[in-house]
């Protein structure tokens, strides 16, 4: 069976960070090289929010498919702490959006992962959010107010970009960096005056709050998100089969969304303890392509004729730059390496 815990931004920097002591990381499972243990032990970052691999977890599907290996599944709150996390190389596979994959890549950071699968395109589970009361109806209205969002991730660079379109000055909105838990309880202190983020928090906020503007209506607007499977360099060289494996349980997920997805609904009810009519509604905010439909010329395309995402990437990478988030944008053939064409091997 899969252990987990749930790490926060604020606990991946004191458990991975630099200065962390050699026990804390042995009991983190981290080695002292910076990099993935030759052992048979699997560790995935997730994130609470509903998508197909909350299938796998909930079902076993890769600790029935990968016999002998120990499978443990850590929550993280956000994007930057699995960053955190994998630079002090305490995880070999994680759920993470396009924004700190984008980021990842970059300087200062430039973490030896790949992009392995696309998981889905981030719909209208991501969206602004107001308070009833604030006052504010429009974009351009938000300067002056307080408004929350986890830094770094791709609620945050959504937010960034819906400002831009707007034509507001983010340095007129006091933008306060919070994981979303801390965001419903600053919410519900009155602390904020609205927040970008995601389900199932966002669930939550649009009770007595209205919603701005959503992922989906930016994506339309040029500036799309998604949900991304990274692996670290060194797992994916030293445990292909457990690339396969886990490709095979996600695609088999990511199908069944489309052909049953109350069976997806029900697990992701279990696992994050909302209503099934909430799970499935969220599971319907967002767009999942399975592998055949991640190889087309608009993601990953093939090693031969490379697709858009690598130019989707920088451009997040470009935007994340004009907004002082990274230190330089590489190459394209940079962000090219940095994708891994989703396919499992004949053998697996």
């Amino acid at each position: 069976m899969p252990t987990s815990s749930r790490i926060s931004r604020r606990d991946a920097l004191t458990l991975f960070g630099g200065i962390a002591s050699a026990s804390a990381l042995a009991a983190c499972g981290v080695g002292g090289s910076g990099t993935p243990p030759s052992t048979t032990s699997v560790r995935i970052a997730f994130q609470n929010f509903a998508d197909s691999t909350l299938l796998v977890k909930d079902q076993g599907t890769l600790e029935r498919a990968l016999p002998g290996h120990t499978v443990t599944w850590t929550a993280f709150d956000s994007g930057a702490s699995i960053n955190t996390a994998f630079l002090s190389g305490a995880l070999d596979i994680a759920v993470i959006g396009s924004s700190p994959t984008a980021q990842a890549i970059c300087p200062p950071l430039g973490i030896p992962y790949q992009v392995i699968e696309l998981l889905n395109v981030i719909g209208s589970s991501e969206a602004l959010v107001v308070r009833a009361g604030s006052g504010i109806t429009a974009l351009a209205e938000l300067t002056g107010h307080k408004i929350a969002t986890p830094f770094s991730s791709t609620a945050h660079y959504s937010l960034l970009a819906a400002l831009d379109q707007a034509g507001v000055d983010p340095g007129g909105v006091t933008l306060v960096d919070l994981e979303p838990q801390n965001i419903l309880a600053a919410w519900q202190r009155g602390d904020i005056d609205g927040a970008y983020v995601w389900t199932p928090t966002l669930s939550t906020l649009r009770r007595d709050g209205t919603t701005l503007i959503d992922s989906a209506r930016l994506a339309e607007a040029g500036k799309p998100t998604m949900t991304f499977a990274v692996a670290h360099n060194d797992f994916i060289a030293s445990h292909p089969d457990v690339v396969d494996a886990w490709l095979t349980a996600t695609n088999d997920a990511i199908t069944q969304i489309g052909r049953d997805p109350a069976v997806v609904a029900e697990a992701v009810h279990r696992q994050l303890g909302i209503s099934g009519a909430d799970a499935l509604a969220q599971l319907d905010q967002n767009i999942y392509l399975d592998l055949d439909q991640q190889r087309g010329a608009d993601y990953f395309g093939s090693t031969a004729a490379p697709g858009a995402l690598a130019d989707r990437l920088r451009d997040t990478a470009e935007f994340l730059f004009q907004q002082k988030k990274v230190d330089s944008v590489p190459e394209l053939a940079t962000f090219r390496a940095a994708l891994r064409v989703p396919e499992v091997s004949d053998g697996s």
